[in-house]
């Protein structure tokens, strides 16, 4: 059975990065879009209501940080599942449901779309 396809955001100050990972998903099927910093993320959040934000955490403007602050804030957005992609790794005291250090190997990315990113909601961890 195929994943049913996902909407995912994809929030990333270097505009590369967010082309190449927003070609990736698209081509496994993925609706995607993306935003540049927090400020443009939420704005996105509310109108293209993704399944799954991958989030950069160093931007100018509004941070990853502030970003996830303001989203969680927001009962019509507190629920999307965010995966942190940085190259800090894991952060303590942020709350996110997966962290993706950077750099990331496609098979990893995908992993974790397939896992965070379904209508059903977050697929458990298999060891």
């Amino acid at each position: 059975m195929e994943s049913p396809v996902a909407r995912v955001l994809v929030v990333d100050d270097e505009l590369d990065i967010r082309e190449a990972v927003s070609e990736v998903l698209s081509y496994e099927g993925h609706q995607v879009t993306g935003a540049a910093d927090g400020a443009e993320a939420l704005r996105r959040c509310r109108q293209f209501r993704p399944d799954l934000v991958l989030l950069d955490l160093m931007m100018p403007g509004m941070n990853g940080w502030e970003f996830r602050a303001r989203q969680l804030q927001d009962p019509e957005l507190a629920d999307i599942p965010v995966v942190v992609v940085s190259a800090l790794g894991r952060v303590p005291n942020l709350v996110a449901a997966a962290f993706l250090p950077k750099p990331f190997s496609l098979d990893d990315l995908l992993e974790l779309v397939r896992r965070y990113a379904r209508p059903s909601g977050p697929q458990p961890l298999h060891a």
